[in-house]
């Protein structure tokens, strides 16, 4: 008994640490070449704005969903021009054919204020925690309203908008 576990011992053992080596090997580049996660949402924080909430106050992250290149800096490029601060644009990973404003909530004034500049815009809440605003725009853009209002009347002083942006 024992010249058999001293003859099939050794290569049982090899072929186990092997199966170890390769189960690792094959975990570790999984997770190597894995793509990072999103990095976490920072909530909103409460901000004074007094009886108005102004276009420097707000955020907007414009996208584009079109097949028009361009189309998001153009865009941002507008919303800039009256105030607003420009975070982030970009393609989305879906198609958008009409122009849409993205926030926490419909009613929130944020979002409120930045669709006032787009006619026919499709207007939509998705309770994110972060009260940013993105703007989707597609092929059939309904056209930018400069003469919008750059304030919005608020009931609260305070509003909840993205934390602003720690610049070095």
């Amino acid at each position: 008994m024992q010249r058999y576990v001293r003859l099939f011992g050794t290569p049982i053992t090899l072929l186990v640490l092997i199966g170890i080596l390769i189960f690792g090997a094959r975990w570790g580049y999984k997770n190597v070449v894995a793509p990072a996660p999103p990095p976490p949402l920072v909530p909103c924080t409460n901000q004074n704005v007094g009886k108005a909430l102004k276009v420097s106050q707000v955020t907007v992250k414009v996208y584009n969903g079109g097949t028009k290149a361009g189309l998001a800096s153009t865009v941002a490029a507008q919303l800039r021009a009256v105030g607003f601060n420009v975070s982030k644009t970009g393609n989305t990973e879906v198609e958008v054919n009409q122009t849409q404003i993205i926030g926490a909530d419909a009613d929130n004034p944020e979002v409120k204020l930045v669709a006032g500049f787009f006619k026919g815009a499709q207007v939509k809440g998705d309770g994110r925690v972060d009260h940013s605003v993105e703007v989707l725009v597609g092929n059939k853009v309904t056209g930018f309203n400069r003469s919008a209002p750059t304030s919005i009347q608020v009931n609260n002083p305070t509003v909840c908008l993205p934390a602003p942006v720690a610049t070095p």
